[in-house]
C-alpha cells in the first residue's frame, strides 16, 4: 500500500446519452439527454456533491455518420452522439450552477485559431473562478476538415506539430498580463500598469500572433490543460504541455506501462514526474449485488445491435468498411490510418491477442470504447479502482457513463461513498480552483525573466 496516504482524483466524462453505444436504449434511459440543458446542469450539480475534481465534455466537430448521411443511408442513425451542445458555450452556463467543480471542454487545435481559443477558455476561467480546463486535442475524424474548408484532414504528423506551436501560443497569451497589472489608478488616472503587459509577438510556422490578450490573467495562472493522445507524438505533446492525460487502457499491464512511460518523459522535458495527473477512462455498471450488476450488464449488451458495432470500431478505423468481411471471421490486416491512431493500434492489437472474431471485437469496442469496463458491487468497483491507483497505473481515473440516469447516479451514489469510506478520495473540496483541486502549483509565466 504504497500510496496509502494519497487520495486519487476523479473526473465526470459527461457524452450524452452516454459512452456505452446501446446505453440510450435501456427502459429507464431518459429522451433528449443530449439538447436539454437541465440534464447536464443535473449531471454537474451531482458530479459536485460527489466532489469530484471536474466535469469534462469531449467534442468534436462533425456528425460522425456524415458518410452515411451523404449516401442517403438510414443507417446514419444508428450514431447516438450526432449532436449536442457545444462545450465552450455550455460551461459558462453551468459556471454559475455550480462552484467549486472543475469545468472542462475539448478545443481542437488544427480548426481553431489560438487567439480565439486562449480568449474563450481565460473568459470561462475568469466566469468560474478558476476553475475552467482545456482539453488540447488535434482531432481524430478526417470528416471535420470538409467543415472548415479544407478537402482532406491534416497528416498525424503535422497535427502535431501545430498542435505542439499552438500550445506554445495559447500559453504565451495567457501570460501576457501580470496577475496585479489592472491597478485603476484614479488619482494618476492609469487603468493598467504598462509595465506588466507583455506582447507575444510569435512567429513560427503555422501562426503569426503579437498579442497580447485582452483578457486577465486566469485566477489559477493558467486554464488547467489535459491532453487525450497516446501515439508517440500524442504522449511526447502531453509530456511537454499537459497537467492531467487521459487515456484508454482496458488491461493494467498496458495502464501501469503507459503510466510509466509517460511520468518518465514528463522528467526528460525537465519537469517532475508528479507535475502531470494519469487518468485512465472506466465505465462502471453498478449494482448492489453481483447478480444485479452481472444482470444489468447482460441488459446493456443485449441492446448492441451488429450494426452498431461495426459502426463504432468503423469511427476509430476511419472509414475502413468491415461489412465486406464474414463478422464471426478474424480481422483482417489493416492498415494504420490518419485518424486515432493509438487507439486504431489498441483495438488491432486487442483482436490479434485475444483472437476475436470482428463481430466479438466490435462488441467489445461498443460497450467501453476501450475504457475500462468493470461490473460488479460498489465494493468490487472501488477494489478495483484501488488495485490500479495504489500499484501506481494511474493518479485517479475518468469516469464515464453507461448512460443516463441509473448509469451517472449509481457511480456517485454508490461508488463514490465506498471511496470515501476507504480514504481513497476526499469528503470535501480543500481548493477553490481545478488546480487547487489537482493539487498542481501556480504556473510561472514565461514572461516573468524577461524585459519589456
Amino acid at each position: 500500500m504504497t500510496r496509502s496516504a494519497k487520495q486519487m482524483h476523479l473526473l465526470a466524462m459527461w457524452h450524452p446519452p452516454g459512452s456505452h453505444w446501446a446505453g440510450w436504449r435501456m427502459p429507464n434511459a431518459i429522451q433528449g439527454t443530449e439538447t436539454t440543458f437541465e440534464h447536464y446542469v443535473d449531471v454537474a450539480q451531482r458530479a459536485e456533491r460527489a466532489k469530484m475534481d471536474a466535469l469534462f465534455f469531449a467534442d468534436v466537430a462533425v456528425v460522425t455518420s456524415v458518410d452515411l448521411l451523404e449516401k442517403g443511408d438510414p443507417k446514419a442513425g444508428l450514431y447516438a452522439h450526432a449532436r449536442s451542445i457545444e462545450p465552450m458555450t455550455l460551461l459558462p452556463a453551468l459556471a454559475t450552477l455550480t462552484s467549486r467543480i472543475g469545468l472542462v471542454a475539448t478545443g481542437t487545435t488544427t480548426y481553431n485559431e489560438p487567439y480565439t481559443l486562449a480568449r474563450r477558455f481565460a473568459a470561462i476561467d475568469q466566469i468560474s473562478k478558476g476553475r475552467a480546463g482545456w482539453n488540447l486535442v488535434t482531432s481524430q475524424f478526417e470528416a471535420e476538415a470538409l467543415n472548415f474548408g479544407f478537402e482532406a484532414h491534416m497528416p498525424h504528423a503535422q497535427r502535431y506539430e501545430r498542435a505542439s506551436e499552438f500550445y506554445d501560443v495559447v500559453t504565451g497569451l495567457w501570460d501576457s498580463w501580470t496577475a496585479d497589472a489592472g491597478i485603476e489608478d484614479k488619482e494618476a488616472a492609469m487603468f493598467f500598469d504598462a509595465d506588466k503587459v507583455r506582447l507575444l509577438n510569435h512567429k513560427g510556422k503555422f501562426f503569426k500572433v503579437r498579442g497580447p490578450l485582452n483578457e486577465a490573467r486566469s485566477p489559477q495562472g493558467r486554464p488547467i490543460i489535459s491532453q487525450a493522445g497516446s501515439s508517440g507524438p500524442g504522449m511526447e505533446l502531453a509530456a511537454r504541455s499537459a497537467d492531467v492525460v487521459f487515456t484508454a487502457q482496458s488491461e493494467f499491464g498496458e495502464a501501469k506501462t503507459f503510466y510509466d512511460d509517460l511520468r518518465a518523459q514528463v522528467v526528460t522535458q525537465g519537469r517532475a514526474a508528479d507535475d502531470i495527473k494519469i487518468m485512465p477512462g472506466l465505465l462502471p455498471i453498478v449494482g448492489r449485488t453481483e447478480q444485479e450488476a452481472e444482470e444489468h450488464y447482460l441488459e446493456l449488451q443485449s441492446l448492441i445491435t451488429d450494426e452498431q458495432a461495426l459502426r463504432s470500431m468503423h469511427r476509430i478505423l476511419a472509414g475502413v468498411d468491415l461489412t465486406k468481411y464474414p463478422l464471426d471471421g478474424p480481422l483482417p490486416d489493416l492498415p494504420i490510418t490518419n485518424g486515432a491512431q493509438a487507439r486504431q493500434r489498441r483495438l488491432i492489437e486487442m483482436a490479434r491477442r485475444e483472437n476475436l472474431s470482428i463481430r466479438q471485437l466490435g462488441r467489445r469496442y461498443a460497450e467501453s470504447r476501450s475504457h475500462h469496463l468493470v461490473w460488479g458491487t460498489p465494493q468490487k468497483i472501488a477494489d478495483v479502482m484501488e488495485d490500479w491507483f495504489v500499484r501506481e497505473a494511474c493518479d485517479g481515473y475518468c469516469v464515464v457513463f453507461p448512460y443516463y440516469p441509473r448509469g451517472v447516479t449509481d457511480f456517485f451514489d454508490l461508488v463514490v461513498p465506498e471511496l470515501q469510506r476507504r480514504g481513497l478520495f476526499r469528503k470535501e473540496y480543500e481548493g477553490k480552483t481545478l488546480r487547487e483541486h489537482f493539487g498542481l502549483s501556480l504556473p510561472k509565466s514565461q514572461f516573468d525573466k524577461q524585459s519589456h
